[in-house]
């Protein structure tokens, strides 16, 4: 099954270098959603050509490969995913995306060569910790998955949505005294410890937390980031969602607000767009351009300049 996740990037392109690599990569998608898994493979076989950098796009394109019965690619990219840091062991094992080439002597050669590394991290983890801090990710993205669903099915407003909106902000609130508790004790633990996606729990939780609390525990995530235990791409987006809720314009574009008339998606107002692909790659994020691919908006910096005087009057952030 395909990955969702803010893609990694580590090179400056220019704006239409990374518009042309997010028409691919956006393309691939669709077509992997209508199941035209051949055209899909083909799309993300271009767009590695143009810009060959994501261990999330590598293992879409490894499930739109390997559904296609190209076994080739599909290994060949499941192997370039791992080198470059995908190490979901769990979810490569059960995938069911990946069941034509599972039997491949490669497929079980790179697989077990990941479960042994895996093994290795994992031994020194705290155990008890890191079971805590996936349970609370678990709580937290699964609400969010369903109040996203029924957003889609139902319409905002509508009482299902409201439900699950008050469900989500208890379930938040609760998260919060957990995740509190963990970094006034034990500090901001990083994945050597517990592993990357229940060090990422952290970051979610506070990042769904109330201004205050945000501003209490960026420094410590600047200083977790410093020491490794946080990544530079989730500092960045809690340091706009920060700078926003303060009245700042944000600084690497991460944070997306809905016209009140429109309804459409906009960037909330951004310092020095011209310049903010050099400050996404420096924190690990992909060109503007693409992250916008995912929200259906086309990044035009000269236009965006010109609206940024009328974004800066619609409101705060919600």
């Amino acid at each position: 099954m395909k990955q969702l996740f803010t893609i990694a990037v580590f090179l400056f392109y220019s704006i239409s270098y990374g518009q042309n690599y997010a028409k691919l990569i956006k393309k691939a998608d669709s077509c992997f959603t209508v199941k035209n898994y051949p055209l899909s493979r083909d799309y993300y076989a271009k767009a590695f050509q143009v810009q060959p950098e994501s261990k999330f796009n590598y293992y879409n394109a490894t499930c739109a490969a390997s559904l296609a019965n190209d076994k080739e690619n599909a290994l060949k990219w499941l192997d370039i995913a791992i080198q470059n840091g995908y190490d979901n062991i769990k979810h490569i094992q059960s995938d069911t995306d990946l069941d034509n080439i599972r039997k491949e002597k490669k497929f079980i050669t790179i697989t077990e060569a990941l479960q042994k590394k895996m093994d290795l991290a994992e031994a020194n983890y705290d155990k008890p910790l890191q079971q805590e801090l996936l349970a609370i990710h678990n709580d937290d993205q699964a609400i969010r998955h369903e109040y996203i669903a029924a957003q889609k099915k139902h319409g905002y407003p509508s009482k299902e949505v409201d439900s699950l909106g008050k469900i989500m902000a208890l379930k938040d609130s609760l998260n919060l005294l957990k995740i509190v508790k963990i970094l006034d004790e034990k500090g901001w633990v990083g994945k050597n410890k517990v592993g990357s996606l229940a060090n990422q729990a952290i970051y979610l939780v506070i990042q769904h937390a109330d201004l205050k609390t945000q501003q209490k525990y960026l420094p410590m995530m600047r200083d977790a980031v410093k020491k490794g235990n946080a990544t530079p791409s989730s500092l960045a987006f809690l340091e706009d969602r920060v700078a926003f809720r303060e009245g700042r314009k944000q600084i690497y574009g991460t944070q997306v607000g809905t016209h009140p008339v429109t309804k459409k998606k906009y960037v909330l107002p951004l310092e020095d767009p011209d310049h903010v692909d050099e400050r996404r790659s420096e924190a690990g994020l992909s060109t503007l351009a693409e992250y916008m691919q995912y929200w259906n908006i086309d990044w035009d910096v000269v236009q965006y300049k010109k609206d940024l005087p009328e974004l800066e009057k619609l409101g705060v952030l919600k």
